[in-house]
């Protein structure tokens, strides 16, 4: 599937490390480094900006290895972005351990995935099957 994408940020754009990776890794479009404080959250810009398909959405979701060794997460993971969202895609980290931990500019903080998805539509019943 190919996805437009203008980056705006200091790095490559996002790709895969191995052919078999589900997700890419966002890094933080920053000037200085960000503190996050214990239980602290931060937006941290990536500067990306994508126009995904109908019918698709990007996952934003935390790295297992910030996640692990240091508490970080993504306060909405997954985050979804729409197909009809056209601003900067920025994460939400949150500082979830009881130290402080400092971002830096480059920094890997977040993975997406882009993915299809089924729209529903509701059938109301009375009853549903055991």
């Amino acid at each position: 599937m190919k996805v437009k994408i203008v980056n705006k940020s200091a790095y490559a754009t996002p790709h895969y490390a191995t052919e078999q990776s589900a997700g890419m890794d966002l890094k933080a479009n920053i000037e200085t480094p960000v503190t996050l404080r214990p239980l602290e959250r931060a937006m941290i810009p990536t500067g990306l900006y994508i126009a995904l398909e109908e019918g698709t959405e990007a996952q934003v979701r935390p790295r297992s290895g910030l996640a692990a060794k240091h508490g970080i997460s993504v306060l909405n993971a997954p985050g979804t972005i729409d197909a009809d969202y056209r601003g900067e895609v920025k994460v939400i980290l949150v500082n979830l351990s009881n130290e402080e931990f400092t971002i830096n500019p480059g920094e890997r903080i977040a993975q997406m995935v882009v993915a299809r998805y089924e729209k529903v539509e509701w059938e109301e019943v009375e009853t549903l099957d055991a």
